[in-house]
């Protein structure tokens, strides 16, 4: 079977693979192991029920089943599944959660999120909104 250069790559973390660092791709991922760092990519995000992110996840849908602790970013519908572990904020436009699944911090929904990338805490000024962790 040839692969299409144009289709984005498909990408996996094992169940018993730990991987350190942050993951940057074109392509849809899924994670049966254990990531400690930042994802971001342009395609989905996949968590297997013993799945693990300690980092931050920016993406455009994800199937969460395992444990994400941190942030996490869905530029479009963003599904927990019953299984699912959420110790951290959600910025998302769509959301679906299974009875079972557990989420601990804040929510932000319908947004419409333009650009990626992380949100720097303000210095506080007249005008501007602050970011707090919950």
């Amino acid at each position: 079977m040839v692969s299409d250069p144009n289709e984005p790559a498909r990408n996996r973390i094992g169940q018993s693979t730990s991987l350190r660092g942050d993951v940057t791709s074109e392509g849809n991922f899924r994670i049966d192991g254990i990531l400690e760092g930042t994802i971001r990519t342009k395609g989905k995000v996949v968590i297997g029920p013993k799945g693990t992110i300690n980092g931050d996840v920016f993406c455009q849908n994800a199937d969460i089943e395992g444990t994400i602790k941190g942030k996490i970013t869905v530029d479009h519908l963003l599904t927990l599944k019953s299984s699912a572990k959420i110790h951290g904020d959600i910025i998302v436009n769509k959301l679906s959660i299974e009875p079972g699944a557990t989420f601990t911090g804040s929510c932000q929904m319908g947004a419409v999120i333009k650009d990626m990338k992380p949100v720097e805490k303000s210095s506080g000024a007249p005008g501007q909104k602050e970011e707090r962790s919950a």
